[in-house]
């Protein structure tokens, strides 16, 4: 919609709803309709090209209206859709937890019917199974894995990842913990595996952790694809799927990339709505985004992820080619992303980037599982550097610092910070709708010129000692 268009579309829709108010009196207080009465009155997939709003709000009457309890009557609600992935990754664990625990019990008393009741109770009661569960993340998997971890009363465990793996989650890596934590007696029930990392944009190794989980069939595995889920719109992106059949659940917020307003997560293999969530009430949020995929279509929807795809490839084109004295990249740039940190003139210019430069700067080619050249790898902090290393390492952290709280201190622009093994780094994202070239342009100068300004000021300070 232009802003016109948006103008018509939002009268009409406050007109609709005084419409509706006063016309309650006459509609029926509860839906007589069965379950699942919307499917045949819906197409079997969302239309390839846009439509009008007013084509939209037509079946707004015809369609929805039909299914709805009118709970503000004066006479008298495939998968599910929360509120967020954080909810989702819960709620799955939660499932996971009671899953595991019920099987866990049944198998152990099928296995020692020779012992007495009360024995086996002791030896495999809940109790004990409870305190030994442990649930599993990355080292770089989001913060609501272990938080729902803390919520359902489990352990968590952080799983390592390294530089050279792009600080994605690996089958080996997975296999070494596993093995680990049987060997000491814990039992782990739970894992989370991302699409697309909060800090740099990593895609786990699916494959090989999916080879993994045949060994270890007791083990839920969630895919966490809260942002660059969106991504697998585009065909060049589906291929990030492979393995995911061997997993138990999944999860995209179409809130963050999907043209969505807040709060819109969908999650995978529901089997009883009521008991998905804490609250036995919900909001209707699919309404919401099928709005969405009637108003832009599929191919409209592609093309925005597209765009913006190309747009994060070329921003960090900017900072690999004309910021090269002043920045390095983290991490390859992926999925609209780019994490940088400022370097000192005295770093080594060998390692601008942390990525093997393919020369397809701007096009939506899947770069995520290339392989890494040591030699082309960000050095990471502490690992084999000398106590100088440590002390610039320390200074560009701090550089860094305080060119991202400069930038945000002036409101022009929005940047986000992170913390990778321990390395300061700052990310820019261009998933906007809004967003376009001269945005980010604008971005990158006013990072090149706080960056330099900070430089000089750095040496000055130097100089002065």
């Amino acid at each position: 919609m232009d802003a016109e268009q948006f103008r018509r579309a939002g009268h009409s829709a406050v007109d609709e709803i005084v419409d509706y108010m006063t016309s309650l009196e006459s509609r029926r207080v509860v839906s007589n309709v069965s379950p699942g009465y919307l499917r045949s009155l819906l197409p079997s997939k969302p239309p390839d090209e846009g439509e009008d709003w007013e084509d939209i709000q037509k079946d707004i009457e015809t369609k929805i209206m039909p299914g709805l309890t009118h709970c503000t009557s004066a006479s008298g609600g495939g998968g599910v859709i929360q509120g967020s992935a954080s909810e989702a990754i819960l709620t799955v664990m939660i499932a996971a937890r009671e899953q595991y625990l019920r099987r866990h019990c049944r198998l152990a008393t099928k296995d020692k019917l020779s012992r007495t009741a009360s024995e086996v109770e002791e030896e495999y009661g809940e109790w004990r199974l409870r305190t030994r569960l442990v649930a599993l993340g990355s080292e770089m998997s989001h913060s609501s894995t272990q938080k729902a971890a803390m919520v359902a009363g489990v352990n968590y465990e952080s799983i390592p990842v390294d530089v050279t793996d792009q600080f994605a989650l690996t089958g080996r890596g997975l296999m070494k913990t596993l093995q680990d934590l049987t060997r000491r007696g814990w039992e782990p029930f739970y894992l989370t595996v991302t699409l697309g990392t909060t800090s740099t944009c990593a895609v786990d190794h699916f494959k090989e952790i999916a080879e993994v989980k045949r060994q270890y069939p007791n083990l839920w595995v969630h895919v966490d694809a809260a942002y660059a889920g969106a991504a697998l719109l585009l065909e060049e992106y589906q291929g990030l799927t492979d393995g995911f059949e061997a997993f138990d659940s999944f999860d995209v917020n179409v809130h963050k990339w999907l043209l969505t307003n807040f709060d819109a997560s969908s999650s995978g293999l529901v089997t009883d709505y009521r008991d998905w969530q804490i609250p036995l009430g919900r909001r209707f949020r699919a309404l919401k985004i099928w709005f969405v995929l009637r108003s832009y279509g599929v191919k409209g929807m592609k093309d925005h992820i597209k765009r913006h795809i190309e747009l994060g490839e070329r921003f960090a084109s900017w900072v690999k080619d004309e910021g090269s004295d002043l920045f390095e990249l983290v991490a390859p740039p992926s999925f609209a992303l780019t994490v940088l940190r400022v370097r000192l003139p005295e770093q080594d210019s060998k390692n601008n980037t942390a990525y093997l430069d393919t020369g397809t700067g701007g096009t939506t080619e899947t770069k995520i599982n290339e392989d890494l050249a040591r030699d082309d790898v960000l050095p990471m902090p502490n690992q084999g550097k000398n106590s100088a290393d440590v002390d610039v390492q320390e200074r560009v952290n701090a550089l860094t610092k305080e060119v991202y709280e400069s930038i945000n201190a002036t409101g022009d622009i929005f940047l986000t910070a992170t913390m990778i093994k321990d390395v300061y780094a700052i990310r820019v994202v261009s998933a906007n709708e809004q967003t376009d070239e001269e945005h980010l342009r604008k971005a990158f100068e006013i990072l090149v010129k706080t960056t330099e300004d900070m430089l000089r000021a750095f040496k000055g300070k130097a100089e002065s000692r």
